[in-house]
């Protein structure tokens, strides 16, 4: 950004600034007479008491939100249950093998803590098709990352130890971790195993040096409960939150507040925006706009006119800061599903046997995932990858709501027998959508008349289900 842009921005921030606060200031003041009106309405002036109004009422506080991110959370996991490992790079990926289980086998009165490191298997050993799903930061300095194929990951560092994934066990810590979040902060919105968001604005200890106190103290009791670390991002709403909680990882808090805007957050990529992918990015890259200040410094009619009336809308509010979006206790999902990508492709007629006991595996996981969260659902869908990359989806809705592992099962294999399956398969995913709570009305209506699942020309020419 040229110095010129950088100080229009800078120009227009302050212009920002001085009407928000004019705008609070005088929302917090009830009406007055037009004679005293100017002498009320002002503004703060510096070295005044912002905490108490001309009336007498305590200012409303500050927003302040929370991003709470577990550091390389199932790598710490393993790393609880093989001490010996810290230190060294580590992946988690790809699922259990013979080798996991050998070194497991231990002579009596041992633990996992006493099997040795030359034990463990390297990276330049794995043969298949696996993913990383998450790797230690010692790793991570020989650029490994999550979703970068173990065989491509071997490149870069053969001397890797690997370990399976253990989502049961990373379940269970994620459980543990958010309960003591609970405990202390009550509006918590979860967003995945590993990390949530927390409205830190009307809890005790929440202001105090812009939400680091309760930040710390957050932190401490997850450490002193479990032996894992986070990173939290204290700052006005969600989306500056999220960003700032990558600022100091691991182990990190960072405070942002309103007037760091254009210090810390617009000289960051724009892929540091939470919403910007890569086939944005590209697009942003061909106008030049490479920084959140690059955004910031574009009219918003410019950004409406080249990337379209919502999302140019958006992009302009986020690189200036904007972001009401409430943190959701009660957010209800959409859907839930189980998937697994083969070690080797598959074939369903020369391995039908070990895909069929696979499916199978992955209808009872889902069905065990709706009991335990206290859901049930109507759509029942599965999803293929090819040998090609190429992806198929199929669903169906059945005409009532359900959490049985054998009533997935059955309908999912109806939709696999509209499929093609003549190619080798790479993935498999099953997923039951339209949820409903399992002690809602809906749950508990009668059945009506299923939806027909549509028809394609695939179908005509599908081979025999894997049932």
């Amino acid at each position: 950004m040229s110095a010129k842009a950088r100080a229009a921005c800078y120009r227009r921030l302050d212009a920002v600034r001085h009407r928000r606060r004019k705008w609070e200031y005088v929302r917090s003041h009830p009406p007055v007479s037009p004679a005293v009106r100017g002498a009320r309405y002002r503004l703060p002036q510096p070295g005044e008491n912002r905490g108490v109004t001309a009336s007498n009422q305590p200012a409303p506080p500050l927003r302040r939100i929370a991003h709470l991110d577990m550091d390389a959370f199932y790598a710490s996991v393993e790393l609880l249950r093989y001490p010996q490992l810290k230190g060294l790079p580590v992946v988690i990926g790809g699922g259990r093998r013979k080798v996991d289980e050998a070194i497991r086998d231990l002579p009596e009165g041992s633990t996992l803590a006493d099997i040795p490191v030359d034990a463990f298997p390297r990276l330049k050993d794995y043969v298949g098709r696996g993913v990383i799903t998450t790797a230690t930061y010692p790793a991570r300095q020989f650029g490994i990352g999550s979703a970068m194929g173990l065989m491509k990951a071997a490149k870069l560092c053969p001397q890797a130890l690997i370990l399976p994934v253990d989502f049961d066990e990373y379940r269970k810590y994620s459980r543990q971790f958010k309960q003591i979040i609970l405990d202390i902060a009550p509006v918590m919105q979860d967003r995945g195993v590993d990390e949530v968001y927390i409205d830190f604005t009307d809890v005790p200890g929440g202001q105090r040096e812009g939400g680091r106190v309760l930040a710390r103290l957050i932190q401490k009791t997850i450490f002193d409960a479990t032996g894992l670390t986070c990173s939290i991002g204290v700052a006005p709403n969600k989306l500056i939150a999220k960003m700032a909680s990558e600022f100091d990882k691991p182990n990190g808090i960072s405070i942002v507040h309103e007037g760091d805007l254009q210090t810390r957050i617009w000289p960051l990529p724009v892929r540091k925006v939470n919403g910007i992918g890569p086939k944005a990015d590209e697009k942003l890259q061909r106008f030049g706009l490479r920084t959140v200040g690059d955004i910031a410094a574009k009219e918003r009619d410019w950004l409406i006119a080249n990337f379209g009336k919502a999302t140019g809308a958006w992009m302009h509010e986020v690189s200036w800061g904007r972001d009401d979006r409430p943190v959701e206790t009660e957010s209800e999902p959409v859907s839930m599903s189980r998937e697994t990508t083969f070690e080797r492709n598959l074939h369903a007629v020369r391995d039908r046997a070990e895909l069929g006991a696979i499916f199978t595996h992955l209808c009872e996981k889902v069905a065990e995932d709706l009991q335990r969260k206290g859901y049930v659902g109507k759509t029942i869908g599965i999803k293929l990858r090819y040998d090609d990359f190429k992806i198929a989806t199929r669903d169906q809705t059945i005409d009532r709501f359900t959490a049985d592992g054998k009533a997935i099962r059955q309908t999912a294999g109806q939709c696999l027998k509209r499929v093609p399956l003549e190619r080798p398969l790479r993935l498999i995913g099953v997923r039951v959508g339209a949820l409903v709570r399992v002690d809602s009305p809906e749950a508990t209506s009668p059945a009506t008349s299923p939806t027909r699942a549509r028809t394609t020309p695939d179908a005509a020419a599908a081979t025999a289900s894997l049932f």
